[in-house]
């Protein structure tokens, strides 16, 4: 006998609203307060500065959380992908853009991080239509480094080891630059690849 109480179909779509889209548009919210926390300190490392650098460790640690709770409950949406990146993009772009008003970041550096994201988000969005393409293999690691980079130079650990610890932010921020544009042109490399294998089957 049939253990069964109604017709089988396919699995219930979780809401859009569900929890880990919550928590990134809670993440996009944060962004503008964490940025104006960082610009009215105006460079001076005082109290606005350590809850800047608190608050974007925070939200950019938040980008794990969501995602595992969303897989492991079944709750991906198609919101949530569009979402979680551009969240990314609002809290790292925002923090290289005032660390550059600060005058504490090159702005070229700033400039060349945030067209590569830029241009390959567009790009990814452009090419949806047509077929996904796997994320770059260095992805993740772009994605930490570039986390790690910009939180060195968020929090004045300066104050407390000296003036050292500059070079280090330096190295870091140099280091996820290079990850940065080779995993843009890595991404590039894939898609034309991935093109060009249609056309071959086509």
């Amino acid at each position: 006998m049939s253990t069964n109480d109604g017709p089988t179909g396919p699995p219930a779509r979780s809401s859009n609203w569900n929890l880990p889209n919550i928590i990134t548009v809670v993440r996009i919210l944060l962004a503008p307060l964490f940025i104006w926390m960082l610009l009215a300190d105006d460079g001076a490392d005082g109290a606005l500065r350590w809850w800047a650098a608190a608050l974007f460790i925070v939200a950019i640690a938040t980008d794990g959380v969501d995602g595992a709770i969303a897989r492991r409950y079944n709750m991906v949406t198609d919101l949530g992908k569009l979402l979680d990146p551009i969240a990314d993009k609002i809290l790292t772009g925002g923090a290289l853009v005032a660390l550059s008003i600060l005058g504490e970041l090159w702005w070229w550096v700033t400039i060349v991080i945030l067209v590569r994201e830029i241009g390959i988000t567009i790009f990814r969005f452009a090419m949806l239509s047509d077929h996904v393409i796997p994320a770059s293999r260095g992805g993740k690691l772009k994605t930490i480094l570039q986390s790690v980079a910009i939180s060195l130079y968020l929090v004045p650990l300066w104050l407390l080891f000296g003036d050292w610890v500059h070079w280090l932010n330096a190295i870091v921020m140099a280091l996820a630059l290079i990850v940065t544009v080779w995993t843009g042109f890595d991404y590039l490399r894939a898609a034309w690849r991935e093109n060009r294998s249609r056309k071959s089957d086509a």
